[in-house]
């Protein structure tokens, strides 16, 4: 802090961290309304949202408006082409294939969202306790962090499923225990720098506890990269549990998980190529959505991405 000023002017002068009130016109617009117009500007995030919206009404909806069952075995349908009754064609087991790739879409999201969202919240915890404290909490933190950026995510996600078993359950610890380690040095990183500011040095010289710093103060300032993170997460999650599900230690038959689909349907790619296509058609509408909206996000908040 800066010599022969008073900390509680230095406190005064600091914008609110904490929604504003009826009569503050300027506290929670100047940023997030900034954000929310220039993410409004880029089309390619508006289609993202547009094309995940479409695909969770249809996975919501999926019951009412699909009549068929996604587990019904008809051998006689087997390997039937997309036609007016069978939009995605059939399967092996003669299962219509557009009604297993909607109920698919469920575990896709909700694989996405969760290990996704907690990953992130492990990461950011853990990022700006290390940026913060330093010292030896800071030390075995981040080398616990490169331990597992080190081993392709992947791989390491293969062995701890094999480790626990094959279930949609492990998938969330597996996926979780992976991915909180990029978020923690990013949010370390921007609590390193945070943490020397003049509101930080005031709230210190104020008596504020340390918790109270990290959580109050630190943290909701490293919030829009947070998003940010979370946002280019989910499609990094959609991806590996589609992969951990090609390589058979994901989710199990008969789950119409798309990774699943897609690897059953390898085995008839030259006599029913439908079958392997079209899920993997969803999966990559559904990262590619994520992605633009994690895009247009992380363009709408950094102030040097903007005209």
């Amino acid at each position: 802090m800066r010599p022969g000023r008073d900390p509680k002017l230095i406190a005064d002068e600091l914008p609110p961290l904490v929604p504003a009130e009826a009569g503050d016109d300027m506290a929670g617009e100047t940023l997030w309304g900034d954000v929310v117009r220039a993410f409004w500007k880029n089309r390619a995030a508006l289609a993202g949202v547009g094309v995940v919206t479409v695909i969770a009404l249809m996975a919501l909806g999926a019951p009412w408006f699909l009549r068929g069952d996604p587990y019904a075995i008809d051998l006689d349908l087997r390997h039937l082409p997309p036609s007016w009754d069978h939009w995605f064609g059939t399967d092996h087991y003669g299962r219509d294939l557009f009604t297993r790739v909607v109920h698919g879409a469920r575990i896709s999201l909700v694989i996405g969202l969760i290990p996704a969202f907690l990953s992130t919240v492990i990461g950011a915890v853990l990022g700006v306790v290390s940026g913060f404290y330093g010292g030896k909490t800071d030390f075995w933190i981040m080398r616990l962090a490169d331990v597992v950026l080190a081993f392709p995510s992947l791989l390491l996600a293969m062995a701890i499923m094999y480790t626990l078993g094959a279930s949609l359950f492990n998938i969330f610890i597996a996926l979780s225990a992976v991915g909180w380690a990029s978020t923690s040095r990013i949010v370390r990183s921007q609590t390193l720098s945070l943490r020397e500011k003049d509101f930080v040095e005031a709230a210190r010289a104020l008596g504020v506890s340390r918790g109270k710093i990290v959580f109050r103060h630190i943290l909701p300032n490293c919030l829009p990269s947070i998003v940010v993170v979370f946002t280019m997460s989910i499609p990094a999650a959609i991806m590996q549990e589609a992969g951990l599900s090609f390589l058979g230690v994901g989710a199990q038959p008969p789950t119409p998980s798309w990774g699943l689909l897609v690897s059953q349907g390898k085995e008839f790619i030259f006599s029913a190529p439908w079958e392997a296509i079209l899920p993997g058609v969803a999966i990559l509408l559904l990262v590619l959505a994520f992605n633009f909206m994690g895009d247009g996000l992380r363009d709408a908040i950094d102030p040097y991405m903007k005209d």
